[in-house]
């Protein structure tokens, strides 16, 4: 990086980010302009920090590639514009890099963005701007906008008793590739679902598809699963003012999968399903005669009281993952 001026670096990764039919002003100016075609856009921020959000060289010996952070990054900023119901329409991205960070390294970071963006199917986001800076560890920021198609926003508040509770993506395999990642065995210990486990860690695959379709049904509340869905499901619990109470047997699909890592780990795998973050799926509640659109699946009930979340009607201290706490 120190061989660099910054115009140079940012000659190098704006041809790595195709443009969209949305963006009327595209990198260049002080400033990109994006089209808001009902008037209203969505926007949400998230940070990726070095050795707090990812690791360079993992304990396994595992090295994260700029690829990979470049996808988490998108991934998950797509996938809060997902859980308000809507669809992405842009990115903007802060790097702040070290001197002795690989020019190649950014160069994949740039790819990965729009890989995820691509392959994830953000039809019409596309990076359109950022900023560059220089300090002592990596960090990604990136600002995601997006529009609601004229839909009113599914917020967290709309929960009520009767509802019915319902997942669409995955749960726990980001918590099992991470646990993976940070235990000193080689992938090749956990067989062929290790290297599974661990690209759900490194480049989360949110179902884009699920948020307008769940908003298209009548979704009372929903969020994304980032921080693990006890932790997440007390959000919409506090919000609406309501108990959720989870079904482990519905929850056990999830559990399945994931038992063969957990076994070598010494944990149980529900601790996966339930405390894990990072799949970016989405927790949702729907009126009970409402039919649930493709992709979800039934996990539980809203119940009346005060705003706690249980399993099969008793307490959990499971909590989950706290940016601050942990």
């Amino acid at each position: 990086m120190g061989e660099l001026t910054e115009g140079e670096l940012l000659a190098r990764i704006f041809p790595l980010l195709p443009l969209s039919d949305t963006v009327l002003l595209g990198p260049g100016d002080d400033a990109a302009i994006v089209a808001a075609p009902d008037g209203r856009t969505v926007i949400s921020m998230d940070t990726l920090v070095e050795d707090h959000d990812f690791r360079l060289v993992r304990p396994n010996g595992h090295r994260t590639t700029g690829y990979d952070v470049g996808w988490k990054s998108a991934a998950q900023n797509l996938s809060d514009i997902n859980a308000m119901g809507g669809t992405a329409t842009s990115l903007v991205v802060s790097l702040t890099l070290p001197p002795q960070t690989p020019v190649a390294w950014v160069e994949d970071c740039a790819r990965g963005l729009a890989a995820a963006i691509e392959g994830l199917g953000a039809i019409g986001c596309c990076v359109v701007g950022g900023d560059l800076g220089a300090g002592t560890q990596l960090v990604v920021t990136a600002a995601v906008t997006g529009t609601l198609d004229g839909r009113s926003p599914v917020l967290r508040s709309g929960a009520r008793a009767g509802h019915t509770i319902a997942v669409a993506g995955t749960l726990g395999r980001a918590a099992a590739g991470l646990a993976i990642l940070e235990d000193g065995r080689t992938l090749t210990d956990f067989g062929p679902s290790g290297e599974e486990l661990v690209a759900a860690q490194l480049r989360p695959q949110p179902p884009l598809a699920a948020g307008p379709a769940a908003a298209l049904a009548g979704a009372s509340a929903m969020l994304d699963v980032s921080d693990g869905l006890i932790r997440d499901a007390g959000r919409i619990a506090t919000a609406s003012g309501v108990g959720l109470d989870l079904d482990p047997e519905a929850l056990r699909r999830y559990a399945e999968p994931l038992e063969g890592a957990a076994a070598l780990l010494g944990v149980e795998a529900m601790d996966w399903v339930l405390g894990g973050g990072e799949d970016h799926g989405l927790l949702a509640t729907f009126p009970p005669d409402r039919p649930l659109p493709p992709g979800f699946a039934a996990v539980g009930s809203v119940k009346p009281g005060r705003p706690l979340v249980t399993l099969a009607s008793r307490e959990t201290a499971l909590r989950g993952w706290d940016h601050f706490a942990d």
